[in-house]
């Protein structure tokens, strides 16, 4: 019983059942309000009259006059249903339809419920007694047995449909805890699974809208996140020790050699230059690996604010354009005009110029590399890094976003691996896509961005 008493699905069906209790007694208490209750006050105001009626001729015909009054009512009675007695000051009657003065109403003033035998049979009266002038008294009454049965009757309904509700309520009550705890045992099943390391496991989801669903689509979300920020942890960590080795690795073995070897100042400033290429490059590799992890956790949320993508594509555009220039190939930038997202401005500039960078780095002498800003649907924006170099296989698309994975065509070039994995991290925190399709020769970058973004 206290097992069940801590289930919240019975403590809400008990709590409902209470509540549909209190309901019902007010329910009833209106009803009674407008019956019974209003048949009580047109009870009592037409005794009311009666006593005013017979009191009204004291002031003339004094005592005389009211015994007179009361044997006229008396019979003028058609349905046996009113009380009439006046008596003296022995509690003697002097005139009435009852033999003696009932018990169970004093004599002092008052409203009484007396039983009375009335027609064959005991029935209920409402009398008023009331205080004449000399010591005499008068009663008067009218019969509600019928209300009291009707009261009695109401009362007894309103027993059963209680106890009828609480009952409907607790087995309501269990039936829903039986559900609710095969929906929860099914989640207990997957977490524990979770627990202990499968974190591709998923909660299952009904199809429906329900607030189990809703959670379990929630706790997937963040599962995948988990598993996504797991896994980066696990491939960086293992990329860092493989890519970190070797030129750390070269730059000791620089450094002893200029520690150890006599050389030239010339041939000393060389060896220290590229000592500090090489730890230039380092440090790059910890400031994208930050980057990331700043992404990742959501910390750059913060910076988030209305900006013109238009504007600030056009903007980094021109910053690269030399770059271009450099291989004499053809850069074109287009834009639809004002595009405002909400998002960051920073990562936005760096994500585009990563792409831009690519584009230019693979596209050949004299080739060609276009950017365009366009509104893709209602409440899309897409930027687009296009360029008639190599392309990538679609076989290795999906792996190029990894944290420090290289293509093998590009181990000759120089970089750390980490450009695209930080437009897919961009693209992500502002709740949009990344996407690379085959541009026929050549690449196409596709950063799809919701016009919402993040609030």
């Amino acid at each position: 019983m206290f097992r069940l008493l801590r289930s919240s699905s019975v403590r809400l069906a008990f709590g409902y059942a209470a509540l549909f209790v209190v309901s019902s007694l007010l329910l009833v208490g209106l009803l009674w309000w407008g019956t019974v209750g209003y048949l009580d006050r047109e009870t009592a105001a037409v005794i009311r009259s009666d006593v005013a009626a017979i009191k009204e001729d004291l002031p003339y015909r004094g005592i005389p006059g009211a015994i007179q009054t009361v044997k006229e009512r008396v019979e003028a009675i058609s349905d046996g249903h009113a009380v009439y007695l006046i008596v003296d000051q022995a509690l003697h009657p002097l005139a009435g339809n009852l033999s003696a003065w009932p018990a169970e109403a004093k004599p002092k003033p008052g409203w009484y419920d007396v039983p009375l035998f009335l027609a064959g049979r005991y029935r209920t009266i409402e009398v008023e007694a009331v205080a004449l002038p000399g010591g005499y008294h008068l009663l008067v009454g009218r019969d509600i047995q019928d209300r009291a049965a009707v009261r009695a009757l109401i009362v007894q309904g309103l027993g059963w449909a209680a106890g009828g509700a609480f009952v409907i309520a607790i087995a309501g009550g269990l039936l829903v805890r039986r559900a609710v705890l095969r929906r929860v045992e099914i989640i207990n099943t997957a977490t524990s699974a979770i627990v202990h390391g499968d974190l591709s496991r998923r909660l299952p989801t009904h199809g429906t809208t329900d607030e189990f669903d809703q959670l379990a689509q929630t706790i997937n979300l963040m599962l995948g996140q988990i598993e996504r920020l797991i896994d980066g942890i696990r491939n960086t960590s293992n990329a860092v020790a493989h890519d970190l080795r070797t030129p750390l690795a070269e730059l000791r073995a620089e450094l002893e050699d200029l520690s150890r070897t006599p050389t030239t100042r010339t041939g000393m400033l060389n060896g220290v230059q590229k000592a500090v290429t090489d730890i230039d490059r380092l440090i790059s590799v910890f400031n994208a690996l930050l980057r990331l992890a700043e992404i990742d956790s959501g910390v750059r949320q913060s910076g988030f604010r209305r900006i013109d993508l238009g504007k600030l594509v056009a903007e980094v555009a021109e910053l690269y354009a030399p770059l271009a220039e450099e291989k004499n190939a053809d850069f074109v930038f287009e834009s639809d005009g004002a595009a405002f997202v909400n998002g960051d401005p920073y990562l936005l500039a760096q994500a585009v110029g990563n792409l831009i960078d690519n584009a230019v780095k693979y596209a050949p002498q004299h080739g060609a590399v276009a950017m365009r800003v366009i509104a893709a649907d209602a409440g899309h924006i897409e930027i687009t890094v296009s360029d008639d170099g190599p392309g990538i296989p679609d076989v290795q698309k999906p792996r190029v976003t990894e944290r420090f994975y290289r293509y093998e065509r590009d181990c000759a070039r120089e970089g750390i691996g980490l450009g695209l994995s930080v437009v897919d991290a961009v693209a992500r925190l502002h709740k949009g896509e990344f996407s690379l399709n085959d541009n026929h020769p050549g690449l196409v970058a596709t950063l799809r961005l919701s016009t919402n973004g993040c609030q």
